[in-house]
């Protein structure tokens, strides 16, 4: 077997990240992403983009570390370079804290981020309804920015996209030998995973230069993150609910409660309303699955279900899907000359 032809099945972030980094690491390889959705129409778009991981159950926490650590030095060389704008990946710094006592100090990502500290009583003064903090620079990846940036380099590496609605994975059967399923909540169809369900995010982006620092509530649900252009403003966490259309009384909510942490935002200006079903699952699937069918083999990795934590551990993630990919070629290059005999 020569080239291995390998179909990318999603096109957000994590879609976009896996294709990218199958393509440097998987020589003799033809890559294309498919998927009836890209930027800007993507959850991937939606996310505020900062990272700050959250803990995936029944993932060891070693493990986690490692995506996030691969992740945060890929992001922090893009925002050290040239790119860093086009990319949309820029430093932010600030705050999160505590209305309660956290169980533990220092969450398990501390030392990856940047100057990993406890806030001082003059900074908690900033905030009298809490009682501790953390303060930390860590990156912001912004989705209309990173999206378009990770499809040109899939492009520039030889890779093809293609606009086309999968309704099962046999359909890339026998055009592709390889099929990664990056599909997010479509997996409830692809994979029949029922395991996998919306969580829906509302979030403001508004006009409002003059906010500097991030600021994040402890329990993940009310938070300011600043960006290049804008100010993203959440959120919600609805589990199992799939509306798309932005509701007037969450946004009313959204508001009152980001302007009782930063006064200022009274202020903020063209507001937008922006709605994203985020793909939950228990735990993340990364893992191979060969689907047989009337003697027809069909070689799958899948790779979906992160939650809100997508962008904290894409390429760490993405590298280690493209080493389950390395593993299906291996396996088709090595029994190829039998199957000819």
């Amino acid at each position: 077997m020569d080239t291995v032809q390998i179909a990318v099945v999603g096109a957000g972030v994590i879609g976009l990240s896996t294709a990218l980094c199958i393509s440097k690491l998987v020589p003799r390889s033809s890559i294309t992403v498919i998927s009836d959705k890209f930027t800007p129409d993507t959850t991937s778009d939606v996310a505020a983009g900062i990272l700050i991981p959250h803990a995936y159950a029944d993932t060891p926490i070693h493990k986690q570390k490692q995506w996030f650590r691969e992740t945060f030095d890929h992001l922090l060389a893009i925002a050290n370079s040239a790119e860093a704008k086009d990319a949309g990946v820029l430093l932010v710094s600030g705050w999160q804290i505590f209305q309660n006592l956290p169980t533990e100090e220092a969450p398990f990502w501390a030392d990856v981020v940047l100057g990993f500290r406890k806030m001082t009583e003059a900074e908690l003064k900033k905030f009298p309804q809490h009682v501790f903090g953390q303060g930390f620079t860590t990156l912001k990846c912004e989705g209309p920015a990173y999206l378009p940036w990770l499809e040109k380099r899939v492009k520039g590496s030889g890779g093809l996209i293609l606009k086309r609605r999968i309704e099962d994975l046999w359909e890339l059967h026998p055009s592709f030998d390889i099929v990664v399923n990056c599909s997010g909540l479509g997996s409830r169809e692809l994979a029949g995973d029922s395991k996998i369900l919306p969580v829906r995010g509302q979030v403001l982006k508004v006009q409002a230069p003059w906010v500097k620092h991030f600021i994040r509530d402890g329990s993940g649900l009310t938070y300011i993150y600043p960006g290049a252009t804008n100010v993203t403003l959440g959120g919600t966490k609805q589990k199992g609910d799939w509306n798309l259309s932005p509701d007037p009384e969450i946004s009313r909510d959204i508001l009152s409660r980001c302007c009782a942490l930063e006064p200022s935002l009274h202020g903020a200006y063209h507001i937008e309303e922006k709605v994203g079903l985020r793909p939950f699952r228990p735990a993340v699937r990364l893992q191979k699955e060969l689907l047989v069918q009337d003697g027809r083999k069909l070689p799958v990795v899948h790779h979906y279900g992160h939650g809100s934590g997508g962008i904290s551990v894409h390429w760490g993630m993405a590298l280690e899907a493209s080493k389950l990919v390395s593993e299906w070629v291996h396996t088709l290059r090595t029994s190829a000359p039998k199957a000819k005999l």
